[in-house]
């Protein structure tokens, strides 16, 4: 059925959370075994943290940055990396940080929180390379902070990216949801909003999400890149 769907779609939309990452052997933060069973977000994970813990959060983001870089994109990230050469899917909305969208060769990604594949300075806004970030060396010429180019608990959607996620949203007849608890504000009302424009809701996730009751199709506990290879041989 899903594969019927994805055939007969004018505009299919990927939204791609955690759960698309951990595949790949990253952890997740929300499932019981996540990092957030280890570390309180709010505290490390947020912009109080890079003013008043800096020492703290710059552990956490340096292995971080080195846990990205020793990963590689999963079938799954390839599989829609061809679909969208094919012309199959318009865009990619993710809430990940690991660029391994990117990665796998899709093109059109709407990073909503930024990306641990890019850093700057906090206070003038320069580029800075990973390899001094990780390095410990985190203070710039100016005197600023040296940051991953991520959105921190207390700072807003990057507006490019969002604008990009509400347009792909908003004209989609197809919107599939893949690996995220959709518990997070506000990416969780692109899901809302393109069901609401008319499309049909997929939602791929292994454990069941508060939005499931208003999806066409739910299918949990299954691994995404099994998933989708299995609708790619229908195609």
């Amino acid at each position: 059925m899903l594969a019927n769907w994805l055939k007969n779609a004018h505009s299919t939309v990927i939204f791609t959370g955690a759960g698309m990452s951990t595949e790949s052997g990253l952890p997740d933060f929300r499932s019981s075994t996540g990092l957030w069973k280890q570390f309180n977000p709010t505290q490390l994970a947020s912009i109080d943290a890079l003013n008043n813990q800096l020492n703290d959060f710059m552990h956490f983001y340096q292995e971080r940055v080195q846990s990205v870089q020793l990963v590689m994109p999963h079938k799954g990230h390839s599989i829609l990396a061809k679909w969208e050469e094919q012309g199959l899917i318009k865009g990619i909305i993710t809430q990940n940080v690991d660029g391994l969208h990117q990665e796998a060769g899709s093109t059109h990604v709407a990073e909503l929180h930024g990306t641990l594949r890019r850093f700057h300075c906090q206070s003038c806004g320069k580029s800075k390379n990973r390899v001094d970030f990780i390095k410990q060396l985190t203070q710039c010429h100016c005197g600023g902070k040296i940051r991953p180019s991520i959105v921190l608990f207390g700072e807003q959607l990057p507006k490019d990216a969002f604008e990009v996620a509400l347009h792909l949203s908003e004209f989609s007849d197809l919107f599939i949801v893949l690996g995220s608890s959709l518990s997070v504000a506000p990416a969780n009302q692109f899901p809302l909003i393109a069901k609401e424009a008319g499309a049909r809701l997929v939602i791929i996730n292994e454990e069941p999400t508060d939005l499931d009751h208003y999806a066409d199709l739910v299918i949990n506990e299954r691994k995404i890149g099994e998933v989708l290879s299995a609708v790619d041989q229908q195609l």
